[in-house]
């Protein structure tokens, strides 16, 4: 496959940051703030892969660009799956990262059960198609916020196999465990068997 344009259908900057890292060599990879867009991307779907679809069909739709999305949610065992599809916005509007965790970690005080999930799925645009790829990286929820890398919930979620959060790991390290990189790992597979020439 030709390398070529990919606009991330996300206005947060840390997942940009993230993207670049893993394929900033692969694909010409541009951020959406690079698009005449001034409003916010709906994200009005019940589960994850619904939002991730609807963002990607949004942006593709509107500027015929090829495009991907992802909708990512960290799903805690004794919490039913909260926050799920609600994590960037758990503590309410507008988005707090700082509130997200402070009301996780009320709503888990004197709970045994820390066992945890993050989900990532992506949606990917090419040529008027739409393909899906899921990610996840299993856990459990510390007891309090340690590092200060990354985001949302990175200060307390501690992947399974290791001993520090998230937050307390470099980019590089969060990348060979973190949901977000193993949705992508599948995409990137999936380009090269799909388009290659």
């Amino acid at each position: 496959m030709d390398k070529s344009i990919i606009y991330l259908a996300t206005q947060n900057q840390h997942k940009v940051e993230e993207l670049l890292s893993m394929f900033g060599e692969q694909f010409f990879i541009k951020s959406i703030s690079d698009l005449p867009i001034y409003e916010e991307i709906p994200e009005t779907g019940s589960t994850l892969a619904e939002n991730s679809m609807q963002k990607a069909k949004y942006i593709a739709e509107k500027f015929n660009v090829t495009c991907l999305a992802d909708d990512s949610g960290l799903e805690v065992e004794a919490l039913q799956g909260e926050p799920g599809v609600y994590s960037a916005r758990y503590a309410g509007i507008p988005k707090n990262d700082h509130a997200n965790v402070e009301k996780l970690l009320l709503n888990l005080k004197n709970v045994v059960n820390r066992k945890a999930r993050f989900v990532t799925v992506l949606t990917y645009h090419f040529s008027g198609k739409f393909y899906q790829f899921e990610g996840v990286i299993n856990g459990t929820i510390a007891s309090e916020p340690r590092g200060t890398n990354g985001f949302g919930y990175d200060p307390i979620f501690v992947p399974e196999n290791s001993n520090k959060t998230f937050a307390e790991m470099s980019l590089a390290e969060k990348n060979l465990l973190a949901h977000r990189a193993r949705a992508f790992k599948k995409f990137s597979n999936f380009v090269d068997v799909a388009f290659k020439s």
